[in-house]
Order: structure tokens, then C-alpha cells, then sequence
């Protein structure tokens, strides 16, 4: 998997959370790209604003490119695939690294494992995963918690 953007310190683990995350899903994430940024209070307000009308700060947010379930595979979308080196384009996230910060003190965790959360939340929301739902919520939280355990990252 290619993830790529403003992310420096935590790209590696990252990488190897998502690695993670595609062996416990059954995907192969080989010809992945995720565009994975971080962002200031006010960048990730102004995108939660302008894009889900919500006039505040948030922790992450995605942006698919795919309109994906949870259930479909990745091969269903090979068709989208970039012809010259076979790249799938899932989407971006976006962390605020303040809120990630503040929110793993509240929870009496590291921040690495904050951003290795936010991280896998956004991916999983590239997936085509939800919690609108409680039947949704509860499907990609327990999914979240199996990768996290498998990857080691645990509260």
C-alpha cells in the first residue's frame, strides 16, 4: 500500500497498520493508494464545513473515491485502476493532530495509538464501513478493534 501526504512520523506504522488491515479484511492493498494528511483546527473545520455542513472541529474525515459497501471486494474496482501501474485510488483522510492528541489524553492512551485509530477509522470509512447505523457502528467498531489488536495497538 502507497499512502502518501503530510503524515512524516507515523507513516511507517501507519503502512504496517494498514498492511494489518488488509490481511485481516482478505484485500490485497499491494495496489493501494491512500492520500493520508494532517491538518490544523482550522483546515479540518473548514473541510467539515464546507463538505458535511458540520461547523466544527472533528478528529478525522474521509473522502472516497470509491462507492464502495463493506462487503465488496477491492477486485470489484479494477476497473478504476490507474492503466499505467495498476494503482486503485481509495480516497483521502484527514487528522487533526491536536484533536488526536487531546482525545488520547482523555482516553488515558498514547497519542500513537490515537493516530494509528483515526488512521484506521478513515481507511475503514474508504472501505465503504459506516456508523450511521447501530447495526453499522457495531460491525466497524468490532472490525477497528480486531486489525488494532492483531497490529498490536491496544488501549
Amino acid at each position: 500500500m502507497l499512502v502518501e501526504g503530510k503524515i512524516f512520523a507515523y507513516k511507517k506504522k501507519i503502512e504496517k497498520l494498514f498492511e494489518t488491515a488488509g490481511e485481516i479484511l482478505g484485500e490485497d492493498f499491494s495496489k493501494v493508494n491512500i492520500s493520508l494528511n494532517f491538518v490544523s483546527g482550522d483546515e479540518i473545520k473548514n473541510l467539515n464545513n464546507q463538505f458535511r455542513k458540520i461547523d466544527k472541529v472533528t478528529d478525522v474525515l474521509s473522502f472516497p473515491n470509491l462507492n464502495k459497501t463493506y462487503s465488496q471486494k477491492l477486485t470489484e474496482f479494477d476497473s478504476e485502476r490507474n492503466p499505467d501501474d495498476g494503482m486503485l485510488f481509495l480516497g483521502d483522510v484527514v487528522i487533526c493532530k491536536k484533536v488526536a492528541k487531546s482525545q488520547a489524553k482523555e482516553y488515558g492512551h498514547g497519542a500513537k495509538r490515537e493516530i494509528c485509530f483515526l488512521a484506521l477509522h478513515g481507511l475503514l470509512h474508504l472501505l465503504g464501513y459506516d456508523h450511521v447505523k447501530e447495526e453499522e457502528e457495531k460491525i466497524m467498531k468490532e472490525t477497528a478493534e480486531k486489525i488494532l489488536q492483531a497490529f498490536g495497538v491496544t488501549r
